[in-house]
């Protein structure tokens, strides 16, 4: 007697192989990659270090560093701008499983671990080229 599959079981049957299929993952970098917060990674203290002078022009500033989140004048016409960047950052790991130990109905196991980490860079400019900066940075 032939025997049909019913939706139920072409259902999971599908699952399962979709699942399998997927089991070639990207890697770390790959996936870091691929993140709209790439660009902002970028921005370190390093860089602040290593680039930013004194007498350097705003377009060389914004060149590097991009655009500040927050620009002001006070009445002594020094411009300021301030680069200030959060970033959070979340890992994760699963059992080998995945998905696939769930619809089994094995439990699944796994850990999580968050950094955080904030820049704040202070650029004043006298006349349109740096006059000062300063920067400050934590990792918690």
């Amino acid at each position: 007697m032939k025997r049909t599959l019913l939706l139920g079981e072409m259902f999971l049957l599908g699952i399962i192989l979709v699942s399998v299929s997927g089991c070639v993952t990207p890697t770390a970098s790959e996936h870091a990659e691929q993140l709209q917060s790439a660009a902002d990674r970028k921005m370190t203290v390093g860089i602040v270090q290593k680039e930013i002078r004194k007498d350097m022009t705003q377009a060389e500033v914004a060149g590097i560093l991009g655009s500040p989140n927050i620009v002001t004048r006070d009445k002594e016409g020094i411009e300021t701008w301030i680069y200030d960047k959060i970033a959070r950052e979340v890992s994760y790991s699963t059992g080998s499983r995945g998905i696939v130990s769930i619809i089994i109905g094995e439990k699944a196991t796994g850990a999580t671990s968050q950094t955080q980490r904030t820049l704040t860079i202070i650029i004043k400019f006298q006349e349109g080229v740096v006059s000062d900066f300063s920067y400050h940075s934590s990792t918690f």
